[in-house]
C-alpha cells in the first residue's frame, strides 16, 4: 500500500475532479502492474495497472489507495468491474470512496464476485494523499494551502518592499515542487501589481506542471492567462481545482484565515532578522489569544539548506 501511495503522488494536482489514486498489483510476491490516475482524471489507476499486468493479474492482489469506482461513465468503465473481469483474487483498499455513486458499492461488488476484500490499510496516509478530493467531497471546496516564506521575525519583505530573496535556493526549489502538486495558485492584486509573478514551475522536467493562476480581486481587469475571483466564496466554483495554494501576499493570506479556509500551512523560514519589515499576515479577527491555540499541528519539519521548512495541518 505504501508503494501505491507513492505512485499516487505522481498524479497530485493534475487529476481533478477525480482523486489522485495509486494502484499496485502483486502476484506471488512480485509487482506485475502499477498505475496512477492520469491527467484530467482518466484513465483511472486500476485501469493503468491492469493494462500493465495483463494476464498476470489473474489470481493476484490489487492494492489501491481508494475504493474502486462502481459507477459507469462515458469516460471509461467502472474499476470494480475491471478488477472482477481481470480475475484478481484479492483487493486491498486504503479508504472507502465518499462519492455517493460508489461509497461502499465498489467493495460490495468485488465481494459479490468472490474476491477477498480488505480495507483501512494506511488509511491516515491515504487521507493525506487525497486530501484535496476528500475536502471537495466533504466541504464543497478545494483543500487550501497557505505558503509563507518569512524571516525569523515574521517578515516577507523589507519596509521598502524588497523581497528577493528571503529564502535560499533549496527552499525556493522546494516551493516550486509544491506548486507542481497543486491545481491552482492564488495571489492578491497587490502582489500581482508589485511583483508581476509568473507562478510557474521552474524545475527541470516539471515545467509543464505549472498550476492555473488565480487573481483574488473584487475589481479591475483580469490579466491574460489568469482567472479572477472576487472573494473567497468564489473558490468553491473553481472548476477542476481540488488543491489550491495561496502564495501572496499578506492581505490574501489574512482573508483566507479570516474566512477559516486554510487547511494547511507551508512555512519556509530563513535565518535572518529584518525588523520593521512587511509582516507575513495582517490581523484576521482573533478576539483573544486563547483562540490562537490548538488550531494547528506540526506534520513535517526539515532543513532546506539553511532555511527551516515546516508543514502544519489544521486540527
Amino acid at each position: 500500500m505504501a508503494a501505491a501511495l507513492a505512485v499516487a503522488e505522481r498524479g497530485r494536482g493534475r487529476t481533478a475532479p477525480n482523486p489522485n489514486v495509486g494502484c499496485v498489483i502483486v502476484r506471488q510476491g512480485r509487482v506485475v502492474g502499477r498505475g496512477w490516475t492520469q491527467p484530467g482524471g482518466r484513465p483511472h489507476a486500476e485501469a493503468m495497472a491492469l493494462a500493465q499486468a495483463g494476464d498476470a493479474a489473474r489470481g493476484a492482489t490489487a492494492y489501491v489507495t481508494l475504493e474502486p469506482c462502481a459507477h459507469e461513465s462515458p469516460r471509461g468503465p467502472a474499476c470494480a468491474d475491471l478488477l472482477v473481469g481481470a480475475g484478481v483474487a484479492r483487493v486491498v483498499a486504503a479508504l472507502r470512496d465518499p462519492d455517493p455513486r460508489t461509497d461502499g458499492t465498489g467493495l460490495a461488488r468485488l465481494q459479490d464476485a468472490g474476491i477477498q476484500v480488505d480495507s483501512g490499510i494506511l488509511a491516515a496516509e491515504a487521507r493525506r494523499s487525497m486530501a484535496g478530493f476528500l475536502t471537495r467531497q466533504a466541504l464543497g471546496r478545494p483543500l487550501v494551502t497557505l505558503k509563507l516564506a518569512t524571516s525569523l521575525d515574521g517578515c516577507i519583505a523589507l519596509a521598502s518592499g524588497e523581497s528577493k530573496w528571503i529564502t535560499g535556493p533549496q527552499a525556493r526549489a522546494h516551493a516550486h515542487l509544491e506548486r507542481a502538486r497543486h491545481d491552482a495558485i492564488l495571489v492578491g492584486r497587490g502582489t500581482f501589481l508589485a511583483d508581476s509573478p509568473k507562478l510557474d514551475v521552474r524545475l527541470p522536467g516539471l515545467e509543464d506542471r505549472a498550476p492555473r493562476r488565480i487573481l483574488l480581486s473584487a475589481t479591475g481587469p483580469t490579466p491574460p492567462g489568469w482567472e479572477r475571483i472576487a472573494d473567497m466564496g468564489d473558490v468553491r466554483g473553481l472548476r477542476a481545482v481540488d488543491h489550491l495554494m495561496v502564495e501572496g501576499g499578506a492581505s490574501a493570506a489574512s482573508a483566507f484565515l479570516r474566512a477559516d479556509m486554510v487547511d494547511r500551512l507551508l512555512l519556509y523560514r530563513a535565518p535572518i532578522l529584518i525588523g520593521g519589515g512587511k509582516a507575513a499576515i495582517e490581523a484576521f479577527g482573533l478576539a483573544t489569544l486563547s483562540e490562537a491555540h490548538d488550531r494547528w499541528r506540526l506534520t513535517d519539519s526539515r532543513l532546506l539548506g539553511s532555511d527551516r521548512f515546516e508543514v502544519y495541518e489544521r486540527n
